[in-house]
């Protein structure tokens, strides 16, 4: 049985399993999970991961349902390049670990939580944004990004180090919701993450692209999105 790979891509890990496995031209079979028809929480879905959550992969019936743990899991197994997650170096693999760790308070849940906030909540409640919260979260991701800019890229081409890694993949996938909302200038203000963005998407392209063409188009339908809101 081929791998096989459950995602959606407008999730920002599922994107980051998406781009990595095109990348490194890991064979798959893909099974999209359309999370707005509420596939992710059906029985046979469940099956594969019962915390109804994407990306999860199914490997001739080894399953797994966390994102980072699949791309170290596969970097394993395919023995792919050593800068993606660095084995024979215990400092490396330590500095990528480091922003793996970081980001779950961090980049993903403030980049998500401004996105849900802007967007999700406000369409699936049917209920105006609550600016106020919004606020809060664009302060919070102003925050972040500048510890993002002082610790991990103040002398360092990439999040851990002059080599790309899944750090790097993990990163910018979680920054690029903001593009989907307009809230991308948040990160953009900054003439070094604005850097590192263009270099991460160079070096990961065309699959950088082809994983946000949903973003994308959020983008160019947001002001119509949002005065419906």
């Amino acid at each position: 049985m081929p791998l096989r790979v459950y995602y959606d891509l407008m999730s920002q890990p599922s994107r980051a399993v998406y781009i990595f496995l095109r990348l490194n031209n890991v064979p798959f079979e893909a099974k999209p999970v359309a999370l707005r028809k509420g596939e992710h929480f059906g029985e046979e879905y469940k099956k594969i991961n019962p915390f109804s959550l994407v990306p999860a992969i199914d490997d001739d019936g080894f399953k797994l349902t966390e994102s980072i743990g699949i791309l170290k899991y596969l970097i394993g197994k395919y023995d792919l390049e050593e800068h993606w997650y660095p084995r024979q170096s215990l400092e490396k693999q330590a500095r990528v670990e480091e922003y793996l760790h970081w980001q779950h308070l961090n980049t993903r849940l403030l980049c998500a939580s401004l996105f849900q906030n802007l967007l999700i909540i406000p369409k699936a409640t049917g209920k105006p944004i609550d600016h106020a919260v919004a606020d809060k979260f664009r302060k919070k991701v102003s925050s972040m990004v500048t510890q993002l800019e002082g610790y991990f890229l103040k002398d360092r081409k990439y999040l851990a180090g002059d080599e790309i890694s899944i750090a790097d993949i993990f990163g910018a996938c979680e920054l690029m919701q903001l593009f989907g909302c307009h809230e991308h200038g948040l990160f953009e203000k900054s003439p070094i993450i604005k850097a590192w963005m263009d270099r991460v998407r160079k070096d990961t392209n065309p699959h950088f692209d082809e994983a946000h063409k949903m973003i994308y188009r959020t983008n160019t339908l947001y002001k119509e999105i949002a005065a419906k809101l």
